[in-house]
């Protein structure tokens, strides 16, 4: 209980001061550089960063819809995240560890606060196909954005491209990454493929968040239930046969025991 407690504890103090973070910065940019609703700070790479920004909300919304118990709740969240982006990230996923009270040592907090609490809806088949279908074209738009902006405007790596407003966009996009890949360590079986995609995630973020949620999707069943999604192989609970699958064999007629009865008159 102890680890398990002192883990919770770790992740509720790093989410906290990210979404401290994010706030105060979105409030210095504000005061120091005035509203980011205007049309000059949409340039065609600031566009492109807003596009791989919402593509990495879209998929944690994804997440915070599968989680909530109503849709009330879930409408509000997503709200919250399409409007304060990282900062609500953060809120939510604290506010979810709060929730958390591990039953022992063994149980990891990420488990709990991945997987929804109480009864999960059903999983069907055409969910998997949606997720498989919409990532993937998410993914494709995102890679096709950043060609074309790369052919028309050239490299991102310039010093006039980063305003007050693109850097403030930049720590809010980076702050969801970081949301992701804590998910993408947890579901990695080795510090290798963990790192390999970490660093995938930085420099081609949100194209390489569909790519590895459509990876993930493609490596389950239709009847599998979503942890095996959200979950690593060893947090997967082992799913029980069907009460048919474990009836035991029923009884052989005599034939097959070998006791044939004598014909009458042999």
């Amino acid at each position: 209980m102890a680890a398990s407690g002192t883990t919770l504890v770790v992740y509720k103090a790093v989410f906290a001061a990210l979404g401290v973070l994010m706030v105060g910065t979105l409030v210095y940019t504000c005061i120091t550089d005035g509203s980011p609703f205007r049309t000059e700070l949409l340039t065609p790479w600031m566009v492109a960063t807003l596009v791989d920004f919402y593509v990495n909300v879209v998929a944690i919304s994804t997440w915070v819809v599968y989680k909530e118990v109503n849709w009330i709740s879930s409408a509000f969240w997503l709200v919250m995240l399409f409007c304060f982006g990282s900062a609500a990230t953060c809120a939510y996923i604290v506010n979810k560890l709060f929730e958390i009270t591990p039953s022992g040592p063994s149980q990891d907090p990420l488990d709990l606060l991945l997987l929804r609490q109480g009864n999960p809806p059903e999983r069907k088949c055409y969910f998997v196909k949606i997720g498989r279908i919409v990532f993937s074209i998410l993914g494709i738009l995102m890679a096709a954005l950043v060609t074309y902006t790369v052919i028309t405007d050239g490299l991102p790596f310039r010093k006039d491209l980063l305003t007050p407003w693109m850097a403030a966009t930049l720590v809010d996009f980076y702050i969801n990454v970081f949301a992701i890949s804590v998910w993408v360590v947890h579901k990695e079986s080795t510090w290798i493929s963990s790192v390999i995609w970490i660093c995938l995630l930085i420099c081609f973020g949100s194209i390489t968040t569909c790519g590895y949620i459509v990876v993930q999707l493609l490596r389950v069943s239709y009847h599998d239930p979503i942890d095996h999604v959200l979950l690593n192989s060893h947090s997967k609970p082992v799913r029980r046969q069907p009460l048919a699958a474990r009836r035991p064999p029923t009884m052989s007629p005599p034939a097959a025991k070998g006791l044939v009865p004598f014909a009458s008159g042999t």
